[in-house]
């Protein structure tokens, strides 16, 4: 079965990227999150969309 939502912890093992940094993202709308009681939770295909918005790294000359 595939995971269809992550909390924050999950989100920083995935990406590689920071608590800080993911609460930054949320709190710019960056990154869109979902409330859950007291849970912070991220859908995946929200965060597949934030993935693919990222630009691409320049390729070196």
């Amino acid at each position: 079965m595939t995971q269809l939502s992550y909390s924050i912890d999950e989100v920083c093992a995935v990406t590689g990227i920071g608590k800080t940094k993911i609460y930054q993202l949320i709190n710019s709308g960056a990154l869109k999150a979902r409330k859950l009681g007291k849970r912070t939770i991220i859908l995946k295909d929200d965060l597949d969309v934030f993935l693919a918005s990222l630009e691409t790294y320049p390729a070196s000359k």
